[in-house]
């Protein structure tokens, strides 16, 4: 979680603005300074918009009156964004659905975290006592399969790797195949994380998600996007381009833990009207948190 609240920035950049909306007042330029500040946390165009609107039109009505007004003003806007539209946070892992495992198909580019993910998924999975099986479908990066290989092994995860440069979704279908033989309760698989530019990655994720759900109806049961906290708006260009490839059912942003600009969980969000379903704040194993939409907006606003 970001370490410095927005209300920190707030005070350090604005008060004498804040302090005239307090009183029930809108100077010129009070609102305008807010809405830098919003901004610049990355909290997106469309949320920022609407909640300098909703500050103007209650310190209008003279209801905010107080830091703890105003706290709660900016508080209560940004968790209403993060329980908008599809907002089930929970993860959807079917038992044993039409016969194979739960499957969970992992996007994201290089360097996002994604494999970390992935290895920390598998190890809070196994301490919640299900069998897991890790596949390497990121065969195109070097290294990628030796490491996601290594976090299996720390999790106690089976695993199933690939030759340099097969077809990402033929490792998808062995992993299936290999955790249905082995009656293992959820496939986690890996797959490349070249730029979310490239028309080649593209078309990769979309056969991927193809085949998997041709193989097998219903599959997979979670598409997740990983995205790196810390890269601003850009993080939502990402986020477009992948939800306009694959049906993307949950958000994983990552690197919170030394950022103040939370807010970018907000604005993905909104971008792609997706669910928040984990958020990571460091690199151990246990730094994967559930995502908790009024912790998060608590953590973010520091009340």
């Amino acid at each position: 979680m970001p370490r410095r609240s927005l209300w920190d920035r707030i005070k350090d950049v604005a008060l004498a603005d804040v302090t005239v909306l307090l009183r029930g007042g809108v100077r010129p330029g009070s609102l305008e300074r807010l809405e830098e500040i919003l901004l610049d946390a990355d909290l997106g165009v469309a949320t920022t918009l609407r909640l300098v609107a909703d500050v103007e039109r209650l310190a209008q009505r003279g209801t905010v009156s107080t830091e703890a007004d105003f706290l709660g003003a900016i508080r209560a806007g940004i968790e209403a964004t993060l329980r908008s539209g599809r907002s089930d946070a929970a993860l959807h892992l079917p038992t044993a659905s039409g016969g194979r495992p739960a499957v969970v198909v992992v996007l994201g580019v290089n360097g996002a975290g994604k494999t970390t993910f992935i290895g920390k998924l598998a190890t809070r999975l196994r301490e919640d006592g299900k069998r897991v099986l890790v596949g390497a479908g990121d065969t195109f990066r070097a290294g990628a399969v030796d490491q996601l290989r290594v976090w299996a092994e720390r999790a106690g995860a089976d695993f199933v790797g690939a030759a340099a440069g097969r077809d990402p979704a033929a490792v998808a279908v062995d992993a299936i195949e290999a955790g249905t033989a082995r009656g293992v309760d959820v496939v986690l698989i890996d797959t490349a994380g070249r730029l979310h530019t490239s028309t080649s990655l593209v078309d990769e994720l979309k056969k991927i998600v193809r085949v998997v759900a041709k193989r097998w109806p219903g599959a997979p049961d979670e598409t997740l996007l990983v995205l790196d906290g810390t890269i601003g708006q850009n993080a939502v260009a990402q986020a477009r381009v992948f939800a306009a490839a694959v049906p993307v059912t949950g958000l994983v942003v990552t690197k919170l833990d030394g950022t103040a600009k939370g807010g970018i969980v907000v604005a993905v969000h909104e971008a792609i009207d997706a669910p928040v379903k984990f958020v990571g704040v460091g690199e151990g194993a246990g730094d994967l948190l559930p995502f908790d939409a009024t912790a998060f907006a608590r953590e973010v606003v520091g009340a």
